[in-house]
């Protein structure tokens, strides 16, 4: 049933990597958070196979430490994990949480289709 959620997805965000130029998903985590854990876990290893993963590749940020200059978000992340979708450093969506792998595609999905527009 995942595999064939993320084959839909795949399909209905191929038009996207055209549109989708300079997208980058921003993942803020910090050390023994247990839902980044599991991220890393369901979602990690296949994201950058995905069409999410080649719309908007993953950068890594540590919760507690300053924001790269490069970066402008709409607030600072207070939560782990925070997932940030940004267009050319400036943010254009969020999600607040890993709410599993069944919840966190079609989010995903959605920001970038929101970003792509």
């Amino acid at each position: 049933m995942a595999a064939r959620l993320l084959l839909m997805l795949g399909l209905l965000l191929a038009p996207l990597r055209a549109g989708a130029e300079g997208l980058e998903l921003l993942m803020f985590e910090q050390p023994g958070c247990i839902y980044c854990a599991r991220w890393d876990q369901e979602i990690a290893p296949q994201y950058p196979l995905t069409a999410e993963g080649k719309a908007a590749p993953l950068r890594r940020l540590q919760l507690r430490e300053p924001l790269p200059p490069d970066l402008t978000l709409d607030a600072p992340p207070v939560y782990t994990p925070t997932f940030v979708l940004v267009a050319a450093g400036v943010e254009t969506g969020r999600i607040e949480g890993y709410p599993g792998a069944d919840f966190f595609w079609p989010l995903l999905a959605e920001l970038i289709t929101e970003a792509a527009d």
